[in-house]
Parts: structure tokens; C-alpha cells; sequence
């Protein structure tokens, strides 16, 4: 009874969560299901041609992730001010949010437009029958140059939207997201393959697509916002000004720039993982985007999940419920856990199939059911290792969480994956199971975390308090 009393909540606890994570279910699950049909496409064209792209959007995961951790310091108090109900102090995380990543989008496209060879080069290795290097090159560089401008649009659109969510509003931010993605859809079938009299563009029909729903996808969060201003008090004059309370930019700067560079950090080491897997061939980065493409889509579940530990928990905490913060946050991750080993059924049962979508060779269809088998072994412990980081996050132990999130990578799996993949013969089979199975050693180490730190904290006191 004490077990079903700590890890299972009443009717009224999963109805709030699920009210929370339900709408960034859909919107991450209809957004990665168009990412899967789009990345069907383009492998429809050649191994070069989703390669090419493949291996830029690893490039591009680092920036979204850059612009996930310059507005999640400025999100934890935002939630935190919303359960106080001071308007005044949510606009002020909404303004610094803004201001960040305008200029970390400035900043990607200078770093992108600057260095995309060397970049892309990086993947490119020998080691296999398959594919042409030099075409995948220019197949990146031509998708990632279109891409370029459509990075600061997404960048203020994450401002907006996760304003919203963290203030209670996720509905919104799921449509604008929804439309976004119908929006590229659509397009990538009509420039992909120039239907409607259109000429046939390829890969950088694919890139225009994406850049103009990211146009559309800030377009319906602002019309929204600046037409509900009741329901988004906070975005009534909150750019007539850049002005921001200088002991509020101090705390969240000091939040900040942690969990800016655990992002950072975290996504440059998946992606130097990556790239230790491309050693073993072009076939293996060809596998590799399909099977991460589709377990991206089975993974939205407890990534949702986590994203809600943090609004849920963020409010509770504001409000100054800190043993209720405990007791959903220990639900939640229990919950988690249990979505996480259903999808990670269907991963399995579904391998064989997701692959055969896809215009590649035979071994290149076999290599990434494996990977996909793999990974959803491991779905699981990545589900309590999210929950974990979010968890610690929302009681703003920034410093811990860059511990056990950027620095694990970097002091485990980075080390562990380069010496394999440079200093043995150790096929890519093995390789791969090493390098994701330290998961599983993450999540002992989350579990000591939480058991010994006090992560539960009130950051924000009585209103005005900016």
C-alpha cells in the first residue's frame, strides 16, 4: 500500500497531468511524425541526399537545443511566477527569453554560414560500399544554407511558445506547432517532387519547406498572443522595453548560463557520439537517421512527461507547496517509467517495419532495425534519467543538473565511444550497443541525486519581488 501511495496518483493527479503533457505530446508526436514522413522523402531521393541532410540536422539539434537552455533558466522562474501570480515578474522572463535567443540566432547563423565544410566533413568517412562522400557533402551544404534563415524565426517563436506553456496556456503553442508542421508537410510534397507543374528541387525543396513553417509557426503564436492579452498579461508592453531588474537578470543569469551550456555541451557530445559511429561508414550515419528519426517519435511520451515535471512542479514550488512538489514529481517519474516500457513494446514490435519505408540498401534496413531494438531497450532508463534532470531542475539545482547531464556525457559516454570506435576493430553493432547502454549507469547515478540533495526550493518570494 505504501508503494501504490508514494508512485501511483488519484483520477484528479493524472488528469492535471495530462492536461499539461497531453498538448506537447501531440504537438512533439505530430511534429516528429512529419519529421518521419520528410525524412522518408528525401531517402526516397538517395543515401547521399538523407545523408546530407542527416548529418546537418545533427548541427542544427545543437542549436535548438542552445536555444532550449538559454530560455529553460528564465522557464523555471517564469513557472515559479506564474503559481505566485505576479504577471510583472513573468513578463520579465518573457523579455530576457527574447533578447537571448534573438541573439543566439544571429550567432548560429554567422557560426553556420562560416564553417559548414569543415562541419559536415566531420561525418564523412570511409568504411563502407555505400554512398559518395563528396555529393553528401554538397547535398549538406545546399540544404543547410536555405536552413539558415529560418533560425532566428524559431528561436523567437520558442520565446513565445514556451511562455505560454510554462503560464498554462499549452493548447496555443500545440496549434501553432500543428500548423507548422501540416505547413511543411504540404510543401516538401509539392517542392520535394515539384508537384502542381513545380520543378522537382530535391533537398533544398526539403530545407524551403522547413524554413517557411517556422515562419508560419511564429506567425499563429503572435497572432494569438497580442489577441488574447487577457490570457498573456504579460506580453502588454513587454517589448516597449529592454529593461530588466538587475537582480532578476543576476539570478537568472546565474541559472542561466549553466543550464545554457549543459544544452550545449549535452547535444555537442550526442553528436560527437554520433560522428564516432560514422567511422564505421556511410551506411551507418544512413541507419542512423532512420532508426533515431523513429524513435524520436516514440519518445515524445516521456519527453512530454518531463517537460510537465517541470511546469507542474515549478508551480507547486512557486506556491510554496514543496512536500506536494515531492510527491508529484515522485509520481510523475513513475508514470514516465511505465509510458516509456509501452513504447518501448511498440518500438520493438515495429522495427522490422519502419525501415522498409526507405529507398536504401538491404544492410543499411537491417542496421537500423538493430539500432531501433537497441534504443528501445534503453527507452526506459533514458524516460527516469529525463525525469530525473527535470526533476532536479525545477527546484533550480542548475550545477547539478550540468553535473549529471553534460558533464556524464563527457566524462563517460564521449571517452568511452572515441577510444572504441579509434582503437579497436569492434563492429559498429557493438559499438553501438556500448555507447547507448551507459544510460543505464546514468540512471543510478540520478537516483543518488535526488535521494541525497534537497532539490525541492522556492525561488521566488512575495509578488513584486523582481
Amino acid at each position: 500500500m505504501s508503494f501504490i501511495r508514494n508512485y501511483i496518483g488519484d483520477r484528479k493527479f493524472y488528469r492535471t497531468v495530462l492536461g499539461v503533457a497531453v498538448p506537447m505530446m501531440i504537438q512533439n508526436g505530430i511534429t516528429n511524425l512529419v519529421n518521419l514522413l520528410d525524412n522518408v522523402m528525401v531517402g526516397t531521393l538517395s543515401t547521399e541526399a538523407m545523408s546530407g541532410v542527416s548529418i546537418v540536422n545533427q548541427f542544427i539539434f545543437i542549436f535548438n537545443l542552445l536555444i532550449f537552455g538559454a530560455i529553460s533558466a528564465a522557464g523555471i522562474f517564469t513557472a515559479q511566477y506564474h503559481g505566485l501570480g505576479d504577471n510583472e515578474g513573468v513578463r520579465y522572463t518573457f523579455r530576457f527569453k527574447f533578447i537571448i535567443n534573438a541573439v543566439a540566432g544571429a550567432l548560429g547563423v554567422g557560426i553556420f554560414a562560416l564553417f559548414d565544410e569543415q562541419l559536415i566533413r566531420m561525418f564523412l568517412h570511409t568504411g563502407s560500399m555505400e554512398g559518395d562522400l563528396e555529393l553528401t557533402l554538397a547535398y549538406g551544404q545546399e540544404y543547410l544554407l536555405i536552413m539558415l534563415a529560418g533560425l532566428i524565426p524559431y528561436a523567437i517563436a520558442q520565446a513565445y511558445a514556451s511562455t505560454m506553456r510554462e503560464t498554462g496556456e499549452t493548447v496555443v503553442p500545440m496549434v501553432a506547432s500543428a500548423v507548422a508542421v501540416f505547413t511543411n508537410f504540404v510543401l516538401n510534397c509539392v517542392l520535394i517532387f515539384g508537384l502542381f507543374g513545380l520543378p522537382a528541387l530535391g533537398v533544398k525543396g526539403a530545407a524551403i519547406a522547413t524554413v517557411v513553417s517556422r515562419g508560419v509557426e511564429l506567425a499563429v503564436l503572435l497572432l494569438w498572443g497580442y489577441t488574447h492579452t487577457k490570457k498573456c498579461p504579460y506580453l502588454v508592453g513587454a517589448l516597449h522595453s529592454l529593461y530588466l531588474p538587475r537582480s532578476l537578470f543576476g539570478r537568472i543569469s546565474v541559472k542561466g548560463l549553466p543550464l545554457m551550456m549543459n544544452e550545449v555541451f549535452w547535444a555537442m557530445a550526442m553528436t560527437f557520439r554520433n560522428q564516432c559511429y560514422s567511422t564505421r561508414g556511410l551506411d551507418v550515419v544512413a541507419a542512423q537517421n532512420i532508426s533515431t528519426t523513429i524513435v524520436n517519435l516514440f519518445s515524445v511520451v516521456y519527453l512530454a512527461l518531463g517537460s510537465a515535471i517541470a511546469i507542474i512542479v515549478g508551480n507547486e514550488l512557486g506556491a510554496g507547496k514543496l512536500e506536494k512538489a515531492r510527491d508529484s514529481a515522485r509520481k510523475m517519474m513513475a508514470f514516465s517509467i511505465f509510458c516509456a516500457v509501452l513504447m518501448a513494446l511498440l518500438l520493438v514490435v515495429t522495427s522490422m517495419l519502419f525501415p522498409r519505408l526507405y529507398n536504401v540498401s538491404a544492410d543499411v534496413r537491417t542496421l537500423a532495425a538493430f539500432m531501433i531494438i537497441i534504443s528501445a531497450a534503453i527507452l526506459p532508463f533514458s524516460a527516469y534519467a529525463h525525469a530525473a534532470y527535470f526533476t532536479l531542475r525545477s527546484g533550480g539545482k542548475v550545477l547539478i543538473t550540468l553535473l549529471f547531464d553534460s558533464v556524464y556525457m563527457w566524462a563517460l559516454v564521449a571517452p568511452l565511444v572515441f577510444v572504441l570506435s579509434r582503437f579497436t576493430d569492434m563492429n559498429i553493432h557493438w559499438l553501438f550497443i556500448a555507447g547507448q547502454s551507459v544510460e543505464i549507469v546514468k540512471c543510478v547515478f540520478g537516483s543518488v541525486l535526488l535521494s541525497r540533495i534537497n532539490w525541492a526550493k522556492q525561488l521566488v518570494g512575495e509578488k513584486g519581488d523582481s
